[in-house]
């Protein structure tokens, strides 16, 4: 079985504590209103947000693009769910990370794949 790591640095004009608040901490409720053909809701399975909490992300028909080790993949309708653990969240430094741990997307001998992915100001903001 295989493991992915992944650490991500996203650069915005827009204030760090603004971008991570809105697609980090509020995303659960946002992107399904934003997006609701990509994300139909956000489940949470277990805990309140923090460390250790269990979110189910319920896919809309869209395809969404998902890069994975052996090439992109579409993501949506062809998919239900995935479910995720948040591992840690950082509000001053703007990090999240969390483990991939069931989804009907993992496939090949995938286990789970994790992610780190940190929101810093542009040279311009």
């Amino acid at each position: 079985m295989g493991v992915f790591n992944y650490e991500d640095e996203v650069t915005c004009s827009i204030p760090p504590v603004k971008m991570f608040k809105a697609a980090i901490l509020d995303s659960d409720n946002l992107i399904p209103k934003i997006m609701p053909q990509a994300i139909k809701c956000v489940e949470i399975l277990q805990g309140e947000g923090g460390p250790r909490t269990i979110k189910k992300i319920h896919f809309g028909e869209a395809l969404i693009p998902l890069v994975k080790p052996h090439g992109p993949i579409h993501i949506g309708s062809k998919f239900k769910s995935m479910t995720h653990r948040v591992d840690a969240i950082d509000k001053e430094n703007f990090t999240i990370s969390y483990t991939v741990i069931d989804r009907d997307v993992l496939s090949g001998g995938i286990e789970s794949i994790s992610h780190e992915l940190k929101v810093v100001a542009s040279p311009d903001g």
